[in-house]
């Protein structure tokens, strides 16, 4: 289940049934075990919320492409509405936020499709929701060898064949 949040004006990015296969396709790739259920969030943001987030979260100035929250279950809540959640809580993956305007910028400075580009920060997205990371050089390996091994079955272009930009956090291994 993918919830869809476009809080700026972003008519050119793909409609949320693309989105939609986009994320299912890092969950069924990037999971250890097949889910039966997962429910996340994506929100489409402008700058300004963009930046506002990165430093309230990151304590970078600026905006990035994409941010990952994944989902905590809020603290003090009694065990037995933890249980009374069941399913539902373990199908919590989290949120992911898109900046439209940098994504924009990127795709074009990098010569992608924007739909390539959108494609690969949803996964990339995603796999951090699921538990992935690139601080490692071993861990960025896996993790940019599993991203294009699912773009490439979604019929888009290896991602990592480009200079990285100043505002993309992809490893540089």
């Amino acid at each position: 289940m993918l919830g869809v949040q476009r809080a700026c004006d972003a008519p050119d990015l793909p409609g949320d049934e693309r989105l939609a296969s986009w994320v299912s396709a890092a969950l069924i790739a990037g999971s250890a075990e097949p889910r039966a259920r997962a429910a996340l969030t994506l929100r489409v943001v402008d700058t300004d919320e963009g930046a506002r987030l990165n430093e309230t979260y990151r304590g970078k100035s600026g905006p990035t492409n994409v941010l990952s929250f994944p989902f905590e279950p809020p603290s003090g809540l009694p065990p037995e509405a933890l249980e009374a959640l069941g399913e539902d809580l373990d199908a919590e993956l989290g949120d992911l936020v898109i900046c439209a305007p940098v994504l924009r910028r990127e795709a074009a400075d990098q010569g992608k499709t924007l739909s390539a580009h959108t494609a690969h920060l949803i996964v990339h997205g995603t796999l951090h929701l699921l538990g992935y990371d690139h601080i490692d050089p071993a861990e960025a390996a896996r993790m940019e060898a599993l991203e294009s091994a699912i773009l490439r079955g979604l019929g888009f272009p290896t991602p990592y064949e480009v200079p990285e930009d100043p505002d993309d956090h992809r490893s540089s291994a």
